[in-house]
Order: structure tokens, then C-alpha cells, then sequence
């Protein structure tokens, strides 16, 4: 019993919140890849995920429509399912998507545009989401193009 509280007091004492800035689209540079790579280690470690932001070309990486060809790794799919599986929360800047034709409902219908491109999985929001988690994190990462 005395090991089982040890541990339980250890994983609380080194468990660490993190957010993430994904700035990287899939399939053009690093950025993303890495970025979901290191959000699967720090799961598995026991780390603590606040908030995904995916800000200026990052946000591709919430595309729905995405199509990729079968011999590349389809990241957005990646995305999706590690954010579904670990009930993460993940925003996109309604900026950066607007600009980049990631629309969900709301900014398909509020811009007269056609289809909805945004991931369910995601959610669209203002940067005051990216203060909100460098407040709550005990460390902020952010991955590049």
C-alpha cells in the first residue's frame, strides 16, 4: 500500500501541464509532425495536455476536406484521432482559419460560403484562448513551420 501512494504521489508531483502552438501546416515542414509527436510522448508519460492552438498555417492541420495520397502520412486524420481519443481540447484562431478557408458552420453561413472544412474535433476561437492556456500551463510550446 506504502508503494502504491509513493507512486500516485510522485506521477501528481511530476505531472506537468502543457499547451501547445502549432504553427506548421501537415505535409509542407516539421512543425506538425513533431508537434503531434511530442503530444503523444507527453500523454504517454502521464503529462498533462491544457490546450491545443493552432494558429496561422497550423490551422490546416484542422482541414476536413484533406485528401491525402496513400503512400504519405495523413496528419489531419492523426490530429483528429489523438484529439478524440484523449478528449484534448484543440482551437483553431478564427483569424488564421477565416483567412485559410477553415470554415465551421457558423463562418460558413455568416460568410455565405458553401462547405464546412472544419474538423468537428476542433473548435474556432480568438487568441484570448492562447492567453487563457499560457495561464493555465506550467510549460508552452511552440512548433514552427
Amino acid at each position: 500500500m506504502p508503494l502504491l501512494l509513493l507512486n500516485s504521489l510522485s506521477e501528481a508531483l511530476f505531472q506537468v501541464v502543457i499547451s501547445l502552438v502549432i504553427h506548421g501546416a501537415p505535409g509542407t515542414a516539421q512543425g506538425a509532425q513533431s508537434a503531434l509527436n511530442f503530444c503523444q510522448a507527453a500523454l504517454q508519460s502521464g503529462h498533462q495536455i491544457y490546450r491545443l492552438f493552432f494558429y496561422e498555417d497550423g490551422v490546416h492541420n484542422a482541414h476536413a476536406l484533406a485528401v491525402w495520397p496513400q503512400d504519405e502520412r495523413d496528419l489531419n486524420a492523426d490530429w483528429a484521432a489523438l484529439i478524440q481519443e484523449h478528449e484534448l481540447d484543440a482551437v483553431v484562431c478564427v483569424a488564421s482559419a477565416l483567412k485559410r478557408g477553415v470554415l465551421n458552420q457558423e463562418e460558413s453561413s455568416r460568410y455565405d460560403k458553401m462547405a464546412v472544412s472544419l474538423d468537428p474535433v476542433f473548435d474556432i476561437s480568438g487568441l484570448g484562448q492562447w492567453v487563457d492556456a499560457c495561464l493555465h500551463s506550467d510549460r508552452v510550446v511552440s512548433f514552427g513551420v
